[in-house]
């Protein structure tokens, strides 16, 4: 099991550069988990995608819940100390320690395209690896 974050989740939905490379982690390790916030920052990308006019409402709806799918019994709430401290000492948001968060009590990585967590938290957070 991995530790995605939102916008690996993004990357599989929403063709792009890197949408080959989040298709390939799925194959290659398809347990995917993430905080419940997750949810929240997906619909929050989708939202730009919508104001852009990229995506219609029903293909948007669609992606939500076609993610949700795939991360149903994988969503997890962590601890409010954990992220707090992950924060006081590294100065990424709380909303990104949640995932770092996960991971140290998941016990695995975190899987990010993220520089300053990639930075912060070399021992925990891995770059989505090329396709």
């Amino acid at each position: 099991m991995i530790v995605v974050d939102s916008n690996i989740l993004a990357y599989l939905y929403l063709p792009g550069e890197y949408t080959g490379a989040a298709e390939s982690l799925l194959s290659h390790d398809p347990a995917w988990a993430a905080p419940m916030l997750w949810r929240s920052e997906f619909r929050n990308i989708l939202t730009g995608y919508l104001r852009r006019r990229s995506l219609s409402f029903e293909q948007a709806l669609a992606l939500q819940q076609e993610a949700e799918e795939l991360m149903a019994g994988c969503e997890y709430e962590v601890d409010s100390a954990s992220v707090l401290e992950l924060v006081r000492d590294s100065g990424c948001s709380a909303y990104d320690c949640e995932f770092v968060a996960l991971a140290a009590k998941l016990g695995t990585r975190l899987v990010t395209m993220d520089k300053k967590l990639l930075r912060a938290f070399p021992a925990r957070a891995v770059a989505l690896p090329a396709a």
